[in-house]
Formats: structure tokens, sequence, C-alpha cells
């Protein structure tokens, strides 16, 4: 029964060692989706800040234009 004592802990300790890394593995696919769309945030910020900016110049050049008129 030695034997097989020792080729089951073998195969129990093989088995934990794989579900670890399985674990593990959807842990860092995890942290990389999660990377990935905090990145996509940025950039769809970084895009939000350029209309923005885009629309604030635009409004101004209006105004600016509007006055000129007023004169």
């Amino acid at each position: 029964m030695g034997l097989l004592d020792n080729a089951k802990d073998a195969v129990e300790a093989t088995g934990k060692k794989i579900g670890e890394f399985v674990d593990d593995t959807k842990e860092r696919i995890s942290d990389k989706a999660d990377e990935a769309k905090a990145e996509a945030d940025v950039k769809k910020a970084e895009g939000d800040v350029k209309a923005a900016e885009a629309n604030r110049d635009a409004t101004q050049a209006k105004n600016d234009y509007k006055e000129d008129l007023r004169n």
C-alpha cells in the first residue's frame, strides 16, 4: 500500500499545483483586462477633453465675431 499511497499523494499534489496555476492564470488575464479597460477610459477622457476644448474655442470665436459685429 505504500506505493499506492505515494502515487495518490503525488497525483493530489500535481492536481493542486495545476489548480493553482489555473487560478493564477485567470487572475493575470483579469488584471490585463482591467489594465486595458483603464487605458481605454484614459483615452476616452483625453478625447472628451479635446472635444470640450474645441467647443470652448468655437464658442469663444463665435462670441468674438458677434462682439465685432456690435462695434
